[in-house]
Parts: structure tokens; sequence; C-alpha cells
């Protein structure tokens, strides 16, 4: 991972993504926002609890670093909702116009439009196309993960971009590592086909999860790269859900410049 410091600002980029003309990424870290704890300091999202002029200037923070026109969030639910931004289909004015977006990927060939990810534990998969110049954020929980949002999002790549899965680069962001992913009641909450998953008695590895899933829907393996960054582990560095409870939600922000 590539190490970033600019403008009071903290962010990691994947070194095969960062090299793409076009594309522009970044990991933005807890720090060098201007909320209090528990939200300290760059949080971006506006349902936790933190005052909404605190979220504001810290996504304008991020949009004026981005370069973008436009930081694009969705109402993130936890599901399988893959939301498609067509150029072609929409106008600027439709885009500043919309209703609130539900949706937990999205997938576009707008230029200028930043696609972000909030985050607190769960994964941020940026897939890049280098080659269509299609880009999509997927946030992948362990619901998400056991759904296979990942193979949906490219399946949206490929139906509504035309995208080649062999042209994909995909990078998994700091979430909850196998070191952590605890899940007690795991018999309950996740299916026995990912049991092979497990880590001694109740951990699970859902990086090796989402990797296995991206090469399931066609990404080549020397595509594929993960932080390997656990979020409980360096709270002090990420927002981590499990290791805090009440916390802030960091962004995961990839765009077509």
């Amino acid at each position: 991972m590539l190490l970033n410091k600019k403008n009071g600002l903290s962010y990691l980029q994947f070194p095969h993504l960062a090299s793409f003309d076009g594309i522009w990424h970044g990991i933005f870290s807890r720090q060098g926002g201007c909320s209090p704890a528990p939200y300290d300091s760059l949080n971006v999202s506006l349902g936790v609890g933190d005052n909404r002029e605190n979220v504001r200037r810290n996504r304008g923070r991020i949009l004026d670093l981005s370069g973008a026109s436009e930081l694009i969030f969705t109402n993130q639910l936890h599901g399988i909702r893959v939301l498609a931004l067509k150029a072609s289909a929409t106008s600027e004015m439709e885009i500043d116009r919309r209703p609130t977006l539900e949706g937990d990927a999205l997938v576009s060939d707008i230029r200028g439009k930043a696609l972000v990810i909030k985050a607190a534990d769960c994964q941020a998969v940026m897939l890049a196309d280098p080659v269509r110049q299609i880009i999509a954020n997927v946030h992948s929980g362990w619901r998400g993960s056991i759904h296979n949002i990942i193979a949906k999002a490219i399946d949206t790549m490929k139906e509504t971009f035309n995208c080649n899965p062999g042209d994909i680069h995909a990078g998994v962001g700091p979430s909850l590592g196998p070191c952590c992913g605890e899940f007690v009641q795991y018999r309950k909450e996740i299916p026995e086909a990912f049991w092979k998953y497990r880590v001694g008695k109740v951990h699970f590895d859902f990086w090796a999860i989402s990797r296995d899933q991206l090469c399931g829907a066609g990404v080549l393996p020397e595509n594929i790269q993960c932080s390997n960054i656990c979020t409980k582990c360096h709270a002090d560095h990420y927002f981590s859900y499990r290791g805090e409870g009440e916390t802030g939600r960091f962004a995961a922000v990839i765009t077509l410049k």
C-alpha cells in the first residue's frame, strides 16, 4: 500500500490502481477532520450521531483533495443492491437533483463524480477497468460477503458497461481481519459453505472470502491487492465499530478524473 499525506489528511492507495491514467482513489484514515470524540476526527457519516456541519466540513476536505466535482454517497443497507450510474443516461442536472441513493455498491462511467463507501470494519472493495474506464466501489460487510455482492457488482460492470473481468483490477481496503473477525454464533449467521474460511474456533477470514469471490467472478489473481490492515487492531487510524461501538466512518473514494 502507498501512504500519502496531503493537506493534513492521510490516505492509502493500491499500487496497481494508482498506476492507471484517468483513475484516482484513496482510502482515508480517521485523522485530519474536525469531529470530536467518539467520531474523531474525519467522520463522513451522517447517520452515527455526529454534528451535520462537522460531517459536511470533513466531506469537503476529502472532495477538495480528490479533485472530483462531487462525492456520491449511498444509504448503505448491508444488502446486495448495485447501482449503475451512466453518463449516457444521466445528465449533470439529474445527478445533482437525484433523491437519496440506497444500495451497497456503485458502478459508474461518469467522470468527476467520486464513488464513496463509508466503513468501520466492513470492506470497501474498489474495482477499476482501465480499458473501458469503468469504476466501482462495493460495501461488503459479512452479510454482503455471504451473498456475494462483489460478484453482483462485477456482473453489473459486464452487463451494463461491457467490461471484461480479466481487465478488472481490485483492491480490498482496511477492514476486520481474521485476527478479530469473531462470530460466536456463526452456525446461525454464516452458511456452512463458508465454514472453510474459519480460523480457529469462531474467527473468519473475510479477506480470503473476497479474494476467492473476485477470482470466481473472473478477476485474475494477479490483479487483486488486499491492504491486510485490520481496522479493530488499528483503531487509532481507522474507525472500528467492533472495537469502539459508537464511532465514525472513514471514506474509501474512487473517481474517474
